[in-house]
């Protein structure tokens, strides 16, 4: 047998360094080590949510870098094209970079808590490169104040480098690893009634499966012969199966990281999560569960998972 083409080729510098980083179990022993610190900092609370970013309906963090790199850029091209006569511009740059980073930081870190595996050993890689740039601008900044301009521009352009290196593992997590992404973005349900194939019995104080074709859904039944609600199962934070969490009068809970959404409208009422849980209209028909949802977003529409039967 033949070996494909496509595995003949060599992956390119840039790919073999990053399996290799995915791949490292002593990435794992650092994570283990600065994990319990970050969760103490973190916490559960609603200051986790705010850095998670439920507030915005979307991870906080890939906004809140453009903050810390822009000055630290600005500051770096005033040092490259501002002259010695525009050196505190650069300076206050790179010193209101350095402030904004630690903020920011702690949103990376609240998002890095929910990974594991590949996920959590780029994220782990991601977070000492970025730390390390900021340790390069904050002496950058101090070496200006102490007057020696010339070792604070080398350090503010080697922080420039490596800031350019973490920045691209992040792009990596979101856009390779799917971190902070909608994990329902490309899965879609039917937009004409369909009925539900459902395995036991509903109530309105669990939540059972529900399947049409390969798409799985959280069915949690109403008291007084209502039709029930349904929501997607996968959680749209990590893809935590929903139909098997908790559920209260209003709300339904992710088995895995505990996010909560509103049994009816599917909006998060506790993060992790920052995306709203997919809900579906419903009806009755003879004792048959019939769903239907209109679909705006052309991905969900034109999924690449299941398509309904």
């Amino acid at each position: 047998m033949s070996t494909p083409a496509n595995l003949l080729s060599p992956a390119s510098p840039i790919e073999r360094l990053l399996r290799s980083i995915e791949s490292s179990s002593s990435i794992d022993r650092i994570s283990g080590v600065i994990r319990p610190t970050l969760e103490r900092i973190v916490g559960d609370s609603a200051f986790r949510d705010l850095l998670t970013g439920r507030f915005l309906g979307h991870p906080v963090h890939p906004a809140g870098v453009v903050v810390p790199m822009s000055c630290w850029i600005g500051g770096t091209l005033v040092d490259v094209l501002g002259g010695q006569q525009n050196q505190g511009i650069a300076q206050r740059l790179i010193g209101l970079g350095a402030l904004a980073a630690a903020p920011v930081a702690l949103s990376g870190a609240a998002d890095w808590l929910d990974t594991d595996g590949a996920e959590q050993r780029v994220g782990t890689v991601h977070a000492i490169a970025n730390d390390t740039a900021l340790s390069m601008f904050a002496l950058s900044w101090l070496q200006r104040r102490r007057g020696r301009r010339t070792s604070g521009i080398v350090l503010a352009l080697a922080g420039t480098a490596v800031t350019g290196a973490a920045a691209y593992l992040g792009g990596h997590l979101a856009y390779r690893r799917g971190v902070g992404v909608d994990t329902t973005a490309f899965q879609s349900g039917p937009d004409t009634w369909q009925e539900v194939s459902i395995e036991g019995t509903m109530s309105s104080s669990r939540a059972i499966e529900g399947r049409i074709g390969g798409l799985s859904f959280a069915v949690i039944g109403r008291d007084g012969g209502e039709p029930p609600d349904v929501m997607e199962s996968r959680c749209t934070h990590r893809g935590g199966p929903l139909h098997d969490g908790d559920v209260d009068a209003d709300c339904i809970e992710c088995p895995w990281h505990g996010s909560r959404f509103d049994r009816r409208t599917g909006a998060v009422e506790a993060g992790p999560a920052t995306a709203p849980q997919p809900v579906y209209e419903v009806e009755l028909d003879d004792g048959a569960v019939r769903i239907r949802r209109e679909e705006a977003g052309g991905l969900r529409r034109n999924p690449v998972g299941a398509q309904p039967a």
